[in-house]
């Protein structure tokens, strides 16, 4: 099994604009999409801590 800092991860989202990271190698859940960035799971962990900014969903904003 490869190491984790070496597994790709995309940062994914879903309709209510809530982030999370998912392995490249995994098809993607239902319900979420690729936001086109792609990285070890830190750096993942890293751009979402930059581009979401509001943690309220967003039928609550």
């Amino acid at each position: 099994m490869p190491e984790q800092n070496t597994l790709r991860h995309l940062v994914v989202v879903n309709h209510e604009e809530q982030y999370s990271v998912w392995p490249a190698t995994l098809p993607l859940p239902a319900g979420w999409r690729a936001t086109g960035f792609e990285g070890s799971r830190e750096e993942a962990l890293a751009h979402i801590g930059t581009v979401w900014t509001d943690l309220r969903p967003l039928s609550l904003r």
